[in-house]
């Protein structure tokens, strides 16, 4: 039995507590949150828990064999490099760290330690993602074209961080999973409607060498919310709607064919268009699946998709896009504006 000790019960902390309460591999010992509120909550939840408003007293417990941390962003670091320095396997909501730097001194850690190290990029574990993994592995989607993402929703709006830094991450681990590539450039745009310093709307878009190119809609202004993802392939083109709950991923037969470039007197293709299949997903909470990864890594049973390495690859893309992001915010808007209006 792995004991373990949640760091934050606010947004996402009663959701990990009912997923590791149910595992019979974790018994959930404390919780920690500097809010009574937090507290009161956990405590109705389950009346024997230990309760702290200090995480480092709950990372320094004896009885404590792991730590889950989910505060915000800006804590991650300082909690998971005292946990792992203090022989605790760790697994933290995303992003993992505000840095590549931080990021890569908790793989240290870990590495350092022989310790487990996850981010909780749940989406990896979700069975579109690992279907639309497997159709690009097997070639059945041909030579990938782009990877489009719609993620929007009305708030919540974060104190802490931006909505790049909010929603990316989970395009950005999706995308290193399934694609396994890193882009070569990265452009990022976008606007403060509420908070003068952190964004609320973002466009980005990744180059990628293979020629594919990734384009997000990130946004906290949207009066409905979308979760909606297309990859265009050569072959098939795959759309994954995770509010659907009937049809949630769609393979459609359709494509564009090119003559061979010998044969080409102009660059007309031909249209193809087939049949559309929705392959039956299991219903099976893609959390679950991450707190079981999460026992096997632990006991070595089982290689991590979502390490510290994959959590830092994925911060690396949220240091690109946002120093791409901060050049579009400094860029004088009343010129772009006044150009527009000639």
């Amino acid at each position: 039995m792995i004991r373990i000790g949640i760091c934050g019960f606010g947004y996402w902390g009663p959701t990990l507590y009912r997923a590791f309460a149910s595992n019979p591999s974790f018994a959930v010992i404390a919780v920690a949150d500097p809010l009574s509120d937090c507290r009161e909550q956990a405590l109705r939840m389950r009346p024997s828990l230990r309760l702290l408003d200090n995480s480092d007293e709950l990372i320094d417990a004896a009885d404590i064999d792991a730590v889950v941390i989910a505060t915000p962003v800006n804590t991650h670091y300082a909690l998971a490099a005292r946990a792992l320095r203090r022989g605790k396997h760790v697994m933290a909501e995303k992003p993992l760290a505000t840095s590549v730097v931080e990021a890569q001194e908790l793989v240290d850690l870990a590495e350092a330690g022989d310790l487990t190290l996850i981010v909780d990029h749940v989406y990896v574990f979700h069975d579109a993602v690992r279907k639309v993994k497997d159709l690009r592995h097997n070639g059945e989607l041909g030579f990938i074209s782009y990877y489009d993402s719609l993620r929007v929703n009305l708030g919540l709006f974060q104190p802490d961080i931006n909505v790049l830094w909010d929603l990316a991450p989970h395009d950005f681990s999706i995308m290193d999973y399934i694609f396994e590539e890193e882009p070569v450039h990265i452009e990022a745009t976008g606007y403060c409607h509420v908070n003068p310093h952190l964004p609320d709307i973002a466009y980005v878009t990744a180059h990628y060498g293979s020629r594919m190119i990734a384009h997000l809609n990130l946004s906290w202004m949207s009066p409905v919310k979308v979760r909606r993802i297309a990859v265009g392939g050569t072959k098939r083109m795959v759309v994954w709607d995770d509010l659907n709950l009937e049809e949630r991923l769609k393979i459609y037969n359709s494509g564009i064919d090119y003559q061979p470039e010998a044969d080409r007197r102009v660059m007309v293709p031909s249209y193809r268009i087939g049949d559309i299949y929705s392959p039956r997903l299991q219903n099976v909470e893609p959390l679950g699946r991450v707190v079981e990864h999460f026992g096997r890594a632990i006991r070595k049973e089982e290689l991590s998709p979502i390490d510290g390495r994959a959590g830092t690859r994925v911060v690396k893309l949220l240091e690109r896009a946002q120093q791409a992001l901060d050049r579009s915010l400094a860029a004088p808007k009343s010129s772009v504006i006044a150009e527009r209006r000639r």
